[in-house]
């Protein structure tokens, strides 16, 4: 096998929860109350909720505030918590990589769940004290997709800038998405599904040497985009006067079955590799049936995926932050012995894939 040399170098994660904690319990019995008005089957609320395995979320404002909510106070919500996580989390990641806010020379800011101009990227530059030339590249759309996607980026413009060190700073706060009146079983389903984080990873070209005190890190060696042509209604959004109304079919899984294996084994081949090569899986905690599929499809033990699966019953799917929680935690807890090759995977509205080679 010839290794290529690395695009970019992990430097740092970190990780944060807005502090509103709840229990899937407390949140289904909240909205088995909301929706008994409507005459709707609360028994199966409480199914649907339950079959996600999900054991608990942080939520971006009390229970209660939500009764009320509109897009314009959703909206808003948004920008003041988002802004609150986004500085907590970029703020520990570059304690982690050992830098002051002013070496930062590039942000990669993504999310799917609030929109704002200027971009939460900028408001942090003087809450953080980011350099005035730093450069700012906001991502909006790309969904539970775009952690892996926006790392793969992040690598991009490293391999291009090898001496510059880079962050990808992810703000999920999907319970301001709730619809409270559409009833259909994606809205139902996500309700349960979906929680509030925020995460973000500081990478470091070739040329930067990380400090002493990160341990061994992991390289981003290669990537790779799929996009899945006629297939942009799988996931997604309907944005309109009421905010954002998930679409989220249930073809995923399948979506996973049909293309995933193919798509991994051609990007592995590509570098003379197979997935014999592989010691590490980071992948995107998307829900139960997802992570089987994922599972199923690439031939993973539940072992391999078991920081996947904790995440998603600790904290639920935060959309494009997941996957880099999971990152988070197997930097902390589960760091593959140096050399071990890695994948990095996760799906989203497109729909579309993004594959990532690493070595630790």
């Amino acid at each position: 096998m010839h290794s290529p040399p690395p695009a970019a170098r992990v430097l740092g994660t970190g990780t944060a929860l807005p502090p509103h904690r709840y229990e899937q319990d407390e949140l289904i019995a909240a909205f088995e109350a909301v929706w008994a008005t409507r005459h709707h089957n609360a028994r199966r609320v409480a199914q649907l909720h339950q079959a996600v395995q999900v054991g608990g979320r942080n939520l971006a404002l009390p229970m209660q505030d939500y009764l009320g909510l509109d897009f314009t106070a959703a909206n808003r919500a948004f920008g003041e918590v988002g802004l609150e996580v986004g500085a907590a989390a970029l703020s520990a990641a570059l304690d982690a990589a050992g830098l002051r806010p002013r070496e930062l020379d590039c942000l990669f800011f993504t999310t799917v769940t609030g929109v704002s101009a200027p971009s939460l990227d900028a408001r942090l530059v003087n809450r953080l004290g980011l350099r005035s030339d730093l450069k700012r590249v906001p991502i909006f759309g790309l969904g539970c997709v775009a952690g892996a996607a926006g790392l793969s980026r992040v690598s991009d413009y490293l391999r291009g800038w090898p001496g510059h060190r880079a962050a990808l700073l992810s703000v999920e706060l999907c319970s301001l998405t709730l619809q409270r009146e559409d009833l259909s079983l994606a809205n139902l389903i996500a309700s349960g599904l979906f929680g509030d984080g925020a995460a973000a990873v500081v990478c470091g070209g070739a040329a930067v040497e990380p400090a002493a005190s990160t341990g061994g890190v992991p390289e981003v060696l290669a990537t790779r985009s799929v996009f899945y042509p006629d297939t942009e209604q799988v996931m997604g959004w309907d944005i309109g006067a009421s905010g954002f109304k998930i679409i989220l079919s249930a073809q995923v899984p399948q979506v996973v079955d049909q293309h995933m294996r193919g798509d991994v084994d051609a990007f592995l081949a590509d570098q003379g590799l197979s997935l014999a090569d592989i010691g590490s899986v980071i992948c995107h905690s998307g829900g139960p049936k997802v992570l089987e599929a994922f599972e199923r499809t690439l031939g993973l033990s539940r072992e391999a995926t078991a920081l996947t699966w904790r995440s998603l019953k600790e904290v639920g799917n935060l959309s494009s932050a997941s996957v880099l929680f999971v990152l988070h935690d197997t930097l902390r807890e589960r760091r593959p012995a140096p050399g071990t090759l890695g994948l990095m995977l996760a799906m989203g509205p497109g729909f579309c894939s993004e594959l990532l080679l690493l070595r630790w």
